[in-house]
């Protein structure tokens, strides 16, 4: 059965990778990121891979869009309902905590918190009956896990996004919706490489964006509110 499909962060990396799973296996996607040049290049690579691709490309600054009056609209023209909605957009500046400015804390949880906060809200009244909602957070945002200088900022805000998964999930229990929040360890991504130059991830983007989509199908029938730790590596 075909899907209808939401992510953020497109542009590149994992997210741009799941635009293209998804689009390769017949199921309708709207791919959301900032970067008009770059989700023109997408939509070219799945009409390559698959002439009868389904793909929708929106450009929306999650950090400083209206959701409301100009996204909203634009999502609707396209799905009645959204079946999977998967919140992939990051930011990531690493940085000491004493040069970290205020606008470079604030940019981070406009992307990694507040966009969740308002795409799931302005989304609630199209979900489908079985809708599921992925959270991309980081094992950066775990309580206990292992914590790298100059990421207090990243790793904070992908902690509120854990905590805001459990959150959803115990606020709709009363809905067959499934909340869920995945963890992510090191993944080789041009965030990554921008981020921390000369490491390598033990995974691909494309790696890890097939185990994501294949989550979206399959991981509401197990997991409801639940916090995922997907990480090979310490990272």
């Amino acid at each position: 059965m075909k899907k209808n499909i939401i992510v953020t962060g497109a542009s590149r990396g994992i997210g741009f990778e799941l635009v293209k799973y998804y689009a390769s296996h017949g199921h309708r996607v709207i791919a959301i990121s900032r970067n008009q040049e770059a989700l023109n290049s997408l939509k070219q690579d799945c009409l390559t891979e698959n002439k009868d691709a389904l793909v929708e490309t929106l450009s929306f600054d999650l950090a400083k869009g209206d959701y409301r009056v100009h996204l909203s609209p634009m999502i609707i023209q396209y799905f009645s309902t959204v079946d999977i909605l998967i919140n992939n957009a990051g930011f990531l500046k690493v940085k000491s905590f004493s040069d970290l400015q205020t606008s470079e804390l604030e940019q981070m949880y406009q992307v990694n918190v507040f966009s969740v906060f308002k795409m799931i809200q302005i989304l609630l009244p199209h979900f489908s009956n079985e809708a599921h909602i992925v959270n991309i957070s980081s094992v950066g945002g775990l309580q206990g896990s292992v914590k790298f200088s100059g990421l207090s900022g990243y790793s904070s805000s992908k902690a509120a996004l854990v905590a805001l998964t459990e959150c959803l999930s115990e606020e709709y229990k009363d809905r067959s919706w499934a909340f869920n929040c995945l963890a992510l360890g090191a993944v080789q991504t041009e965030m990554l490489a921008e981020a921390f130059p000369g490491y390598e991830a033990p995974l691909s983007a494309k790696e890890m964006a097939d185990y994501i989509a294949e989550f979206s199908f399959h991981g509401s029938k197990f997991y409801k509110g639940k916090i995922l730790n997907v990480s090979k590596s310490t990272p």
